[in-house]
């Protein structure tokens, strides 16, 4: 269930602990503070939300800043849901909710809005206009509102805390392996299949163009991919992330090319997990050295995705 700040809670969701987060990406660090929650929630008989803000803070503050999300909010709806919150509930973070104090944050949003008895933070989590909330002003100002707080250390992984821009660093370099551990999934995007210029169907190669949005862009080139489909299909393919160099005038998309797949899906949503990097994108003179060149890739990626 999806609630948000803009509407009353059910009665039946007030009095839960609340997991309160970013949370995008919701990896290995994040899967522990709603672990947390989700557990101490089992234990008192209480709800277990999962709160996050849309949009990321940091698109308020610096709407310049590239594109950086790693997950989108119907992703984390689902994410947060396999993980045993009973709902997601979404600050909408817009000039009302930064100029709060973390006083009336904890008074307002928190207790009386969402009527969280309980609530489990990152111990580096920070809140409030100007960043004033601390996890000790949560305890302190939490209790006298009811409300008991708890902080989560990070997760450490090779000897550092893992973060989302851990996980951007590795995407950005094209080490979907990294992603995917410090992830526990492999990174995906998730859109609405668009008509493109069909250049790969005059090819051989027809694909599920998909716009990458306000997703982070990981490393321009060829990946091997699974998409999982709306009807809940998984399929394999290889896919151009970036500009397509060899043709003009260049246009930024997500082309996977699914493997064995003749239907359309122009206006079905796909998800799209980039498995591992193949190669950068590069210029080819010829269609006739794009075409075997991409014949190449799907046969790597046929192998790789078969292991």
């Amino acid at each position: 269930m999806r609630l948000d700040s803009t509407g009353p809670i059910p009665e039946n969701l007030r009095g839960g602990i609340v997991a309160l987060g970013n949370f995008d990406g919701f990896h290995l660090g994040h899967q522990a503070v709603a672990g947390a929650a989700i557990d101490w929630a089992r234990e008192d008989d209480r709800p277990a939300i999962i709160a996050t803000f849309d949009p990321h803070p940091v698109r308020h503050f610096a709407p310049h800043v590239p594109p950086f999300r790693l997950t989108s909010l119907d992703q984390r709806q689902r994410l947060f849901g396999a993980a045993g919150a009973d709902a997601m509930y979404v600050f909408h973070f817009g000039d009302a909710l930064a100029n709060v104090s973390a006083d009336d944050f904890i008074g307002d949003w928190l207790g009386e809005a969402l009527g969280a008895a309980g609530v489990v933070t990152g111990e580096d989590f920070t809140f409030g206009h100007k960043r004033g909330g601390t996890v000790d002003v949560l305890r302190e100002t939490g209790a006298q509102h009811g409300i008991e707080a708890r902080a989560v250390a990070p997760v450490f992984d090779a000897g550092q805390p893992v973060s989302s821009s851990r996980i951007r660093d590795a995407l950005k370099a094209g080490d979907c392996a990294a992603a995917t551990h410090l992830l526990t999934r492999p990174f995906a995007i998730e859109g609405i299949v668009i008509h493109g210029d069909k250049r790969g169907r005059e090819i051989g190669y027809p694909t599920a163009n998909i716009d990458m949005g306000s997703y982070l862009r990981p490393r321009y080139g060829i990946y091997a991919v699974r998409g999982q489909l709306a009807d809940g299909r998984v399929i394999d393919g290889a896919a151009n992330l970036g500009i397509r160099p060899s043709f003009d005038p260049p246009k930024e998309l997500l082309e996977p090319y699914f493997f064995d797949f003749a239907e359309d899906l122009y206006d079905q949503c796909v998800e799209v997990e980039l498995v591992e990097f193949l190669r950068p994108e590069g210029k080819f003179d010829t269609l006739e050295a794009l075409t075997a060149q991409m014949e190449k890739d799907c046969g790597r990626a046929r192998e790789i995705l078969g292991q």
